[in-house]
């Protein structure tokens, strides 16, 4: 059964599978863009959207797959059936790949009051590029670019990926160099992660690709020094914005607020429940068609669970947590195992204290998986 929904949605997060190809790297449900299943797709998401609506919501996010795969028309169809059921986001975020943006699909989604395009384009190396299995080349981002540029949207992100195998500090640095050079509102850098069913897992696993933890930590430390340096403030561990381009739609998901996934593969927090749809696109049209959405992964949360889990998330971000206010906020105490890992972390200059909260120094910062899981065990 849909969970019950005892807040409203401040979040709408609709996942499109379509994809031309899939690059080595990526874990991410999809399926390639053949017109029968496209018209199932944006069938089902406006069903979707009628038997659950969020109510309005502050922000949307589309991403994939590729969104910006689908023609003009259907992000038309798509934005209009959204807009219908949530009203219009005051922040409304799209994921394009260099290789998919077009002058008509970029004024369509002005059209439909799209506010911050993200385009994928994780480096500016061709060999780098070859080494993820991505399709585009450097001409392709630059000329995308430019037609972003000059569809004129409020903020516009590119997301870049690192210790990628073969990259060495050169490379990176230039990736950044060349970023830089488009001067977008907002970067993502993203350390590559191996993750299972991909390709590039299957390198790990063969051993023809090895982990350089040394190189990444210094890629991860020299990232953060030369952004800071350019203008672009780190406001989570991967994330880095001009003033007021920060995304406030991953901001709420850090801060644990509430969202609502729409399309197979989505995920949603909405009141006291967390769910997935189903990553297979026929499975989750038929439980559309039926009237009753099949749900995987539901888990009733416990006010510990909101407790750890904004704790963790929220010392992702540079201003960090207020602990007391957090267990305020959840009606649960903070547990004297987890304040005593916080005075354990500052005893070791991981983390330091910040007005009435803490948040994780910049090697923290470095090893903020970490100290997450060890958050979690001691909630356990």
């Amino acid at each position: 059964m849909m969970a019950t929904l005892v807040q409203p949605a401040t979040a709408l997060y609709l996942h499109v599978p379509f994809c031309a190809s899939s690059c080595d790297f990526c874990s991410f449900y999809q399926e390639q863009p053949k017109r029968g299943e496209v018209e199932r797709f944006l069938a089902a998401i406006e069903r979707e959207l009628a038997l659950h609506p969020p109510g309005r919501v502050e922000t949307a996010f589309w991403g994939g797959g590729t969104p910006g795969l689908l023609p003009a028309d259907d992000l038309r169809r798509l934005g209009t059936a959204m807009v219908r059921a949530a009203g219009q986001p005051a922040e409304w975020t799209v994921e394009l790949a260099p290789s998919s943006v077009r002058a008509d699909k970029l004024a369509a989604l002005k059209e439909i009051g799209v506010t911050r395009v993200s385009m994928g384009v994780q480096s500016f190396d061709d060999a780098t590029l070859d080494a993820l299995g991505r399709r585009h080349s450097p001409k392709q981002i630059i000329e995308a670019w430019e037609l972003i540029e000059a569809a004129g949207f409020a903020s516009r992100n590119l997301d870049l990926i690192f210790a990628i195998p073969g990259q060495d500090e050169r490379r990176w640095t230039e990736d950044l160099r060349r970023a830089m050079a488009l001067r977008p509102d907002h970067l993502s850098t993203y350390c590559l992660t191996f993750e299972e069913d991909t390709a590039m897992f299957v390198k790990l696993s063969q051993g023809k690709v090895k982990i350089d933890r040394e190189l990444e930590a210094r890629l991860y430390r020299q990232t953060w020094e030369q952004l800071e340096a350019h203008g672009y403030a780190q406001y989570e561990t991967s994330n880095f914005a001009r003033a007021g381009h920060a995304c406030r739609h991953n901001l709420i998901t850090w801060e644990m607020g509430s969202w609502i996934g729409y399309g197979p593969s989505a995920a949603s927090q909405w009141g006291d429940r967390r769910w997935t749809n189903p990553a297979n696109l026929d499975q989750w049209i038929q439980g559309i068609e039926a009237g009753t959405p099949t749900l995987e992964q539901v888990k009733d949360l416990s006010p510990a669970d909101l407790l750890g889990d904004a704790l963790v998330f929220g010392l992702r971000l540079n201003a960090g947590v207020d602990p007391a206010a957090l267990a305020t906020r959840f009606a649960t105490p903070l547990p004297a195992r987890v304040a005593g890992l916080f005075q354990d972390l500052i005893t070791e200059g991981l983390m330091e204290t910040s007005g009435d909260g803490v948040r994780l120094t910049g090697e923290g910062r470095m090893r903020a998986d970490a100290v997450g899981v060890a958050i979690l065990e001691r909630f356990d």
